[in-house]
């Protein structure tokens, strides 16, 4: 498969004879900038015109450059690359435009992570979740909300005791694992912190299976949104739908899967009979965002939402708002991401992390294996982590 030509120095080096379209296809893929890769190779753009042509090692800087496989540059032509999942992202009621490549390596990891977990379970002999497509489109969305909050045992009481909204989505979190559903959050491809997942693309994706539900959540978003997110990916495994989404509490789409999903997210987490309740119509609204966001445990931003969903809030009034709201809690500081093995534990999602390292150990996965699902190229970063998580099988310390 190589076109190689010697090249005239202390050693041979040989060039590898890739096709310009394949290299260009990469570099769109990438949305790379070309000034930025010729810094980097200073005779890329002859290898695009094909004056020239990459050794090998060049070829595969490159390719971890520009986030593809090496594979990928002996190929006859340029790969259609369709995106695996169904994409109800939209502006406007219109689609975006194609994903980029660090979403479609998430995307390709969770599937990856799907089918390891789904064997598993069979191997394990678990039984299907039975919540999974269990609802319809035409039904009521304060019925199914109900019966997810039951299934989760969500305590709305119970979120005015806890302290802190991260607390309350880690709460969140934990139930869902509970149930079955493999809950990732993490605002970065893998482990690779040069590679941060941009929220303005994406918020999160639902991977529906009866045997391994997979909810993926952007963590590099607000704290605050991504409950509102979680709770929406979680409406979609109840419809048994499979679908990435960039919905929001101000998003009011034509979409009908989606305006389902969101309807039945606000009212999981801010029932509207007890907003109704708490509302206090004359009062000052930041004072009233504050107060029931604390009540609720919710971002500001859902508060907004019922307000609105209430009557409380013309439509107007609500997008001003919003608009204000969201440049408020950009203001915010920045808090740490808390420690390593926590940060880890939140990216693999606890179910996950468990079965995978249990069943390395027992020599049933191999390590090389589990290393690629993790993301990790150290094994004693997996042994820390099994540590961590409990199922170190006497591992020293």
């Amino acid at each position: 498969r190589f076109a190689a030509f010697p090249c005239m120095g202390a050693a041979m080096t040989y060039r590898v004879g890739v096709k310009p379209e394949l290299l260009r296809w990469a570099r769109k893929r990438a949305d790379a900038d070309i000034n930025s890769l010729i810094r980097k190779f200073p005779k890329y753009r002859e290898w695009e015109s094909g004056d020239v042509r990459p050794t090998y090692k060049q070829l595969e800087r490159y390719a971890k450059t520009v986030h593809a496989g090496i594979g990928f540059f002996f190929l006859s032509e340029p790969p259609k690359e369709r995106f695996p999942i169904p994409d109800f992202r939209t502006i406007g009621d219109k689609p975006l435009r194609r994903p980029s490549v660090d979403l479609l390596d998430t995307v390709y990891l969770c599937q990856r992570r799907q089918d390891w977990y789904r064997e598993f379970a069979i191997m394990e002999g678990e039984n299907p979740i039975q919540f999974i497509g269990s609802a319809k489109l035409s039904e009521d969305v304060e019925a199914v909300a109900t019966r997810i909050r039951g299934a989760l045992d969500l305590d709305l009481e119970e979120s005015r005791t806890l302290p802190t909204w991260t607390q309350a989505l880690r709460r969140f979190i934990e139930k869902s694992d509970a149930l079955g559903v493999l809950v990732m959050v993490s605002g970065v491809v893998k482990n690779n912190t040069h590679r941060r997942l941009d929220p303005r693309e994406f918020r999160g994706f639902a991977l529906s299976d009866d045997l391994a539900p997979l909810i993926f959540v952007n963590g590099a978003d607000f704290k605050a949104a991504q409950m509102f997110t979680l709770a929406h990916e979680m409406a979609h495994l109840w419809l048994g739908t499979t679908a990435l989404s960039n919905s929001q509490p101000d998003t009011f789409t034509e979409h009908e899967v989606e305006s389902w999903c969101n309807r039945v997210a606000a009212e999981l987490l801010v029932p509207l009979n007890l907003l109704r309740q708490e509302y206090r119509r004359g009062a000052e609204l930041p004072e009233e965002l504050t107060r029931l966001a604390h009540r609720f445990k919710v971002s500001s931003l859902v508060v907004l939402r019922r307000i609105h969903d209430a009557n409380g809030l013309t439509l107007e009034e609500f997008h001003q708002a919003y608009v204000h709201e969201i440049e408020r809690l950009k203001e915010k500081p920045a808090k740490s991401g808390g420690s390593f093995h926590a940060t880890q534990s939140a990216r693999l999602g606890k179910r996950f992390a468990r079965a995978l390292v249990a069943d390395t150990l027992e020599g049933r996965t191999m390590f090389r294996d589990a290393l690629r699902l993790l993301g990790f190229s150290k094994t004693e970063t997996f042994h820390n982590l099994a540590r961590n998580l409990g199922v170190d099988h006497g591992l020293s310390s």
